[in-house]
């Protein structure tokens, strides 16, 4: 065994029990950790550390961070959530609202952004009708993974597979190839929490909705700007997705979050209620999961088993299985050359394995570390033994219905 890899091990029991004797264990410091023991054993250079963080995403989820945050602090945020869940009476209405909701949203916005912008949301409307946070926040990262999987924009591997993978009309594309078996898969997600979950669907009484009003009509002016400049640029995006105006992620969320940056007199302050430590986190992610790339034991596992990597079933199990150690946007990256002049079908086969695989486990998507670390900011978390119990069944009813989809749907 490797360093990296006993690193990795390490890693994944520690955020599993999240606690040492009577010290609580937050998952950025557990990830911040391991990345400093490959760093001080030498396992992967300093060099190769820097190069390995991903500049475009730290720079996303900031930009996300900020109008996130903004949107919070001036009330704003809830004041749409009534707008929008005001007239849901039912605990039923109200999962099936957050689960299209935010799966619809999340192939526009990208998953990321539901997560930052969705975790409060979910949690406020969980402690207002005393409805289990779990439920919702699982409904949240299961409805922003799956609702990503038919859109080229709907999380940042399937952004790399639309560019790097040849597609003429990648929006086309996705939504013929994905668009279906993704709607049955979210039907079947509701199903399996409501069976999971089933005493909290018991409506005894319905759901009343408090008026909420802004607390900060300053900011939530700026705040609304920046979503309203995010939605734009995003669907400009769309307009000219295959001509040479076409923005990087990174530079629209930037641009919408500028009006908060530059005319807000709140600004400091948002940059101080930040969440830092899902940054580190994933600046500590980069760098544990390219040392694990890095260390041979993936390359030599696929080696050993002698799999056709070009087959659709294969794709799906070992984009699925393998994001779970090295992530799924270094996998895509890295398995992308591997298929040499991919068909379609085959592009389609990665990104709904890849993006399914954050159903598993928590460290399968970077959304759900996003939500975790929201809601324990919060007062609030999800264990990674309530998510895999539900998410396990969950992922591999989710890979069926894609497969058969494939074999028996897809022309």
């Amino acid at each position: 065994m490797t360093i990296s890899l006993a690193v990795l091990t390490v890693v994944f029991l520690l955020i599993a029990i999240r606690k040492v004797g009577h010290l609580q264990i937050k998952i950025w410091q557990v990830m911040m950790a391991g990345a400093l023991v490959l760093l001080a054993t030498g396992e992967i250079g300093w060099s190769d550390a820097l190069k390995a963080i991903d500049v475009n995403v730290m720079l996303f989820l900031l930009s996300m961070f900020i109008i996130g945050q903004a949107l919070v602090d001036s009330g704003y945020l809830y004041f749409l959530a009534y707008k929008l869940f005001g007239r849901l009476t039912s605990v039923r209405q109200m999962v099936m609202g957050i689960l299209f909701g935010a799966a619809f949203s999340s192939a526009l916005l990208m998953n990321d952004t539901l997560a930052i912008v969705g975790t409060p949301l979910v949690l406020r409307l969980a402690q207002e009708h005393k409805i289990n946070s779990q439920l919702l926040l699982l409904t949240l990262a299961y409805a922003v993974t799956i609702g990503s999987v038919m859109s080229p924009i709907g999380n940042p591997q399937n952004l790399l597979i639309a560019s790097a993978g040849g597609l003429t009309s990648p929006f086309i594309s996705f939504f013929q190839g994905l668009a279906l078996p993704t709607l049955v898969n979210l039907v079947l997600t509701y199903l399996v929490l409501h069976r999971v979950y089933r005493n909290q669907f018991i409506d005894a009484m319905p759901l009343i909705h408090t008026p909420v009003e802004v607390l900060d009509l300053q900011l939530a002016k700026l705040a609304r700007i920046s979503l309203y400049l995010l939605l734009s640029l995003i669907i400009l995006n769309i307009v000219f997705a295959n001509s040479q105006r076409h923005l990087e992620l990174a530079h629209i969320a930037i641009i919408a979050a500028l009006p908060v940056v530059l005319f807000s007199s709140k600004r400091l302050r948002i940059l101080k209620e930040l969440d830092w430590s899902t940054l580190v986190f994933f600046a500590s992610m980069f760098i544990v999961m390219v040392s694990v790339w890095q260390s041979g034991i993936m390359q030599q596992l696929l080696k050993h088993f002698q799999l056709d990597l070009t087959a659709v079933p294969v794709i799906m199990m070992v984009s699925a299985g393998l994001s779970q150690l090295i992530s799924n946007v270094p996998l895509v990256a890295l398995y992308l050359p591997l298929l040499g002049q991919p068909e379609a079908q085959a592009l389609m086969a990665l990104a709904a394995g890849s993006t399914i695989a954050g159903n598993f486990l928590i460290l399968g998507a970077a959304s759900n570390v996003i939500i975790i670390q929201h809601a324990e900011k919060h007062d609030a978390t999800l264990g990674f033994f309530e998510f895999a119990r539900v998410g396990i069944p969950l992922s591999l009813l989710n890979l069926l219905i894609y497969w058969l989809w494939f074999r028996y749907g897809l022309s």
